[in-house]
């Protein structure tokens, strides 16, 4: 895929990879929009890349997603390229009970249905448009769950299943599907559960991984890992069991 003179849409993209992919499509040369729920957070962004174009956006709300629609749609009408970015993560435990899952942000509607949703709302211009794209973004905990975080990994697995459905789906009007598996990268991502972890650091920054993604783009890699998540596209079930048995052993 071309990376320069894209016009781009991440959500969740004012931290993080979401941040550093917009970051990187800017200095190729791209025009780039952001969309997240803090409008500070987008804010900041701007003020460090004055062409970024921002818009505050729940993706987990249904009137936000339509609103996002019509913003594109008057802002970008040369958007070719959708990066679904936004999610969020949480240490639930089942085992006792609903009330952790019911008393925090839904992990489903954020990181699952705000994906279809939005695929089903913009497929149809970035097919109109002979060079379109959609990037997901999913996870390592989509194929070796952490048990710890349950919901967040189902989540996740499901992206990395309706990434490939898309792929078949979207090829057939011209557009292109990507899956970025992040490992365990630094960023804002769960800080309660990363708290209780004596504030774990995985040593891998959002710009040095999303450098490789980029490489995978450019590429036109259709699923692209980095560490351990390539070595994951590649493993046998025997090979996952053993690295799920081996992350969750102290649990």
């Amino acid at each position: 895929m071309q990376i320069s003179n894209r016009t781009v849409l991440i959500t969740g993209g004012a931290t993080g990879i979401g941040y550093a992919m917009a970051e990187a499509f800017l200095a190729a040369g791209s025009k780039v929009a952001i969309c997240g729920r803090r409008k500070k957070r987008l804010d900041e962004a701007r003020a460090r890349h004055p062409k970024l174009l921002c818009y505050v956006c729940d993706v987990s709300d249904e009137n936000d997603r339509r609103g996002l629609v019509e913003w594109a749609a008057s802002e970008l009408p040369g958007l070719n390229t959708l990066i679904n970015n936004a999610g969020v993560q949480r240490d639930i435990d089942l085992s006792a009970g609903l009330d952790e899952f019911l008393a925090g942000e839904n992990e489903i509607r954020i990181n699952l249905e705000s994906v279809v949703v939005l695929t089903g709302l913009f497929a149809p211009h970035l097919a109109k448009m002979g060079d379109g794209a959609i990037i997901y973004v999913s996870s390592g905990l989509g194929f070796v769950p952490a048990a710890k975080m349950p919901v967040y990994c189902a989540s996740k697995a499901g992206i990395h299943a309706f990434a490939m459905a898309m792929r078949w789906q979207l090829k057939r009007v011209g557009v292109k599907v990507f899956e970025v598996i992040p490992p365990a990268v630094d960023t804002e991502l769960n800080p309660a559960g990363r708290a209780k972890r004596g504030n774990f650091k995985a040593g891998l920054d959002a710009r040095t991984f999303v450098s490789t993604i980029m490489e995978g783009l450019r590429r036109d890699a259709a699923e692209i890992g980095f560490g351990m998540t390539e070595d994951f596209l590649h493993a046998s079930r025997d090979e996952l069991n053993e690295r799920f048995e081996r992350m969750n052993a102290s649990m």
